[in-house]
């Protein structure tokens, strides 16, 4: 009896010692959601949804509900899939005479963008869908539940992080270009202004939005009241039609997966490009990062910016920007094709957007990777609702064609890549990034990091990083100038910034190595993380 009551107490005891699980993400009280979740017995993708709801309230520059994404699932049990909610663009174009299509002007500080805003902006919002098709398949817990964390930041209001603050501040030209947009991110202090980091925000409308919607479901805002207003709005100025909402569907689809070295890589397949983007630099890489060089080096940094100058040119070349079909991705990944680019690598001598991410690892083994995004927003908020419908149809990088010429019924591309990395000793990584342009760069560095140079997660997450654009290396501060000379003479068009900076990406990233859990929020984005 005595042997029996020593071994129910060291059962009990590793049972109390055995994490429920990490959640990385890009604003503190993100993480704090997933995490009551996760306390309260909840698996990875309850703490999921969570934790998107909550992004939705406290990141609402980068996370709405009027948005789309991906999500990454690779259950304890069973095969991996990508649901796709990502935008999808109406069915019939309405002519430009009869749209409301106007630009802004975003002063980044170093750099100025034009964006387009308006109802004719606007392209078929998938995100609630996804929320409740993932609840529907993977979740444990009821949805009122999961959004209460949400609900209660919205209602009794959170603080404005710094991060956060810039990005309103970036975006006040569209956060204040209807009154009932500026009437949500007004300064609670000085009426005449919007809101700056350390006031609270607060969101009763969408409080009482989630709470609606989570206990009427999707139909709410796809068939429902919702959904009439956005219609009734959106007749006037607008492409959507009643048709487009209650047809909208999500795709749910097999990972794109990619052997490199040691690993696996599993990620967003076609349509989306971001994904294949990634694969591709690896299986450039493969071959020349069999003889490593050291992490920060000139020829480190040189062959990073001659992959991305390669992947870009090949992204042309297949025609990866026009759509991405399964058939352009066996192209791009064929191995004569590959060779050819691969023979091009080598170093020679030359004369921000909104998205967030969020990574969960569960102690039972459940991935989650998701990735959102509402472009800047198109300034239209459902009445009643404070949800913010996206301007994705207004985004350059979205419509490479041009505007107004985006075909019809269509799900929109994206460089949003929620991947996960899997080792043959049962090692699991789940990563990704916001960052527009930057996100497949930023996830790229982050595998090579942790991949190749075999660093812990918290210092493949906060190691310095380059992107290559159009001609322009940028290197993240952090380098060494004397180690890296060799890379800034071969490449004279170039830009040192002084620290680290959400230009970079915003990798939140989670690990399992048995039991044991580590993850790392991206500081560039406001980056936290908890294990549980």
């Amino acid at each position: 009896t005595a042997i029996c009551r020593e071994i129910q107490d060291r059962i009990r005891l590793t049972m109390s010692a055995k994490p429920k699980g990490v959640v990385a993400a890009g604003h503190p009280l993100t993480v704090e959601a997933a995490e009551l979740v996760l306390r309260d017995g909840g698996n990875a993708f309850d703490a999921t949804l969570a934790a998107l709801s909550a992004a939705c309230v406290v990141e609402p520059t980068l996370a709405s509900l009027g948005g789309g994404g991906f999500l990454l699932a690779q259950p304890a049990q069973g095969a991996p899939r990508l649901y796709d909610f990502f935008v999808h663009t109406p069915a019939r174009r309405r002519p430009e005479s009869e749209i409301e299509f106007r630009p802004i002007i975003v002063d980044f500080g170093s750099a100025t963008q034009e964006f387009h805003i308006g109802k004719g902006a606007i392209a078929v919002p998938g995100l609630v869908k996804g929320l409740f098709e993932v609840h529907h398949d993977l979740a444990s817990m009821p949805m009122p539940t999961l959004v209460a964390p949400a609900r209660t930041y919205a209602l009794e209001g959170a603080r404005v992080t710094d991060f956060h603050a810039y990005t309103i501040r970036i975006l006040t030209d569209i956060l204040s270009a209807t009154a009932a947009s500026a009437a949500i991110f007004r300064s609670p202090i000085d009426p005449s202004r919007l809101v700056t980091g350390g006031e609270v925000l607060r969101q009763p409308d969408l409080a009482d939005a989630l709470d609606a919607l989570s206990h009427e479901g999707s139909d709410l805002f796809y068939r429902g009241e919702m959904a009439r207003s956005i219609v009734a709005d959106l007749h006037d100025g607008g492409h959507l039609t009643a048709e487009d909402l209650e047809r909208y569907r999500v795709e749910k689809r097999h990972p794109l997966s990619v052997d490199y070295h040691s690993a696996r890589l599993l990620t967003n397949p076609p349509p989306s490009s971001g994904g294949l983007l990634i694969a591709f630099a690896l299986k450039l890489l493969e071959a020349k990062m069999a003889r490593l060089p050291e992490f920060g080096s000139a020829e480190h940094v040189m062959l990073l910016a001659e992959t991305m100058e390669l992947t870009s040119q090949a992204r042309i070349d297949a025609a990866v920007s026009e759509g991405v079909t399964d058939a352009v991705a066996a192209r791009l990944l064929h191995p004569d094709y590959l060779d050819r680019w691969r023979r091009k690598l080598d170093p020679r001598a030359r004369a921000t957007r909104g998205t967030t991410h969020l990574s969960v690892i569960d102690g039972r083994g459940n991935i989650a990777t998701l990735s959102v995004s509402n472009g800047e927003g198109s300034s239209y908020i459902v009445p009643g609702s404070g949800i913010s419908l996206n301007n994705m149809l207004g985004e350059q990088d979205l419509n490479p064609s041009g505007f107004h010429r985006w075909p019809a019924a269509a799900r929109m591309t994206s460089m949003m890549a929620p991947s996960i990395v899997a080792y043959p000793d049962g090692r699991t990584i789940a990563t990704g990034s916001g960052g527009s342009n930057r996100i497949r760069t930023a996830i790229l560095q982050v595998i090579l990091n942790l991949v190749d140079f075999q660093m812990d997660v918290e210092r493949a997450v906060h190691s310095p990083r380059v992107h290559y654009e159009k001609g322009l290396l940028s290197i993240e501060g952090g380098f060494e100038p004397r180690r890296i000379a060799r890379a800034l003479e071969a490449y004279p068009d170039h830009k040192l910034w002084e620290e680290r900076n959400m230009f970079f990406g915003g990798a939140h990233t989670v690990a399992r190595d048995g039991n044991n859990l580590s993850g790392a929020g991206d500081p560039r984005r406001d980056g936290s993380c908890v294990v549980i």
